[in-house]
Parts: C-alpha cells; structure tokens; sequence
C-alpha cells in the first residue's frame, strides 16, 4: 500500500508581517489575487467552495469566483444541484483559494446568498454559446443513464434554441458569499507558517495572528 511519508516540500518564497497586511481584508485579497494572476498560474479565480445541508454532511467542490464586489464573491451554478440544496438548507458556506506555486492559501467563510435576477441575466448573456447551452442541458447532480443522454439533450436544446436568444433557465443562476472572516496563510520555512485571520466585530475587521 502507498503512503506518503517521504513527501514533503518546503516552503520558502518568504514570510508574511503584520504590517504587510492592509486594514480591509478585501484589498488585501485583491492584492494576493493580482499577484496570483500576475504569476501566470492556472485558473487563480478557481476556489474550492465547502457547504454543508441539514444532514451536516459536508461537500467540497471547485467553483470560479466571478466577480468581487465590496458586499462578497460572486459564482454561478445550478440552483438544483448539491451545493444549491445546500445553501437553501443552510446558507452558511467557505471558500479556499489554494495557490500553491505561490505558497499560499486564503480561507473565507460567510452568508451565502443568491443574486438579482438581473446580474444572473447579465452574466449568462456574457457566457459563449456553448455554456450557455450546457446550462439548459445538464441536470446537475442528478442521476442520468449514460454520456449519450445528455449529448440527446443538448441537441435537443440547439435545435429549441436555433434561431431565439438563449435565455437563463429558471435553475440557473448567481450566488454570493457575504464573508464575516478571512485568513490569509503564507508558507514559511520548517513549518512555521504564518496566518493571519480577519474577522467582524461591530462591522470593524479586526486582524489577529494564528498559530500554524
């Protein structure tokens, strides 16, 4: 049986201080994603979203962020499918931006919340054709038969949609998370990394360092 006891990497692109961080946990993230974009990684908007239904059960999957504004993060998926259940049995969730090359990691955790109607509708109209397509095709999360199922019913909606506007189903469609923490984590040599968590307290971000 395989294990990994010989790996082991170690980090050493720097440290981060306190007074490396700015006061409002949103510029300090858009500083680190700027710089995550800026380094040429692979997908740096990618972020692993965790929620968790009325069965307590957690689920983890990969989502892209969209769009930051000063409320939250904003992405988009299929209102029927686990995450989207989730959220509407509990609307408490986290995300995980893992930028490993830069030996980094931010965590934040808040509200989830749906978007307007109309910032859903603006964003789908963006999307290329194909995706907006694969968003009337795929039942997300749902059992199917086979691939060609869904191949079947994205025919079917090409052909529905051939000459018409595609429009947003009803099933699909924005949510954004309302953060109330932050944590900032940079790789440091011989595991002495450093984190740094912001956190609300009477609408005041307040900054304190983690052990790692």
């Amino acid at each position: 049986m395989s294990n990994f006891f010989r790996f082991r990497t170690e980090y050493s692109h720097g440290s981060l201080l306190i007074e490396h961080l700015k006061p409002d946990p949103f510029e300090q993230f858009r500083e680190w994603l700027d710089q995550a974009i800026f380094s040429g990684i692979s997908d740096p908007n990618a972020m692993v979203l965790s929620t968790c239904g009325s069965d307590m059960r957690p689920s983890s999957r990969i989502v892209l962020l969209k769009e930051i504004t000063t409320e939250g993060f904003t992405f988009f998926t299929n209102y029927n499918s686990r995450k989207g259940k989730h959220i509407e049995q509990n609307p408490y969730g986290s995300l995980l931006f893992p930028w490993h090359s830069l030996e980094r990691q931010v965590r934040i955790e808040g509200v989830v919340q749906k978007i307007s109607a109309e910032k859903s509708d603006e964003y789908f109209h963006s999307r290329p054709e194909e995706s907006r397509i694969g968003a009337w095709t795929s039942p997300q999360s749902e059992e199917i038969p086979s691939r060609e199922y869904l191949e079947t019913l994205e025919k079917k909606f090409r052909s529905k949609f051939e000459t018409s506007i595609i429009p947003r189903p009803p099933q699909w469609g924005g949510y954004r998370l309302l953060p109330d923490r932050f944590e900032f984590w940079q790789g440091c040599e011989s595991r002495l990394h450093d984190r740094f968590e912001y956190y609300l307290e009477n609408q005041v971000w307040i900054i304190r360092r983690l052990a790692p």
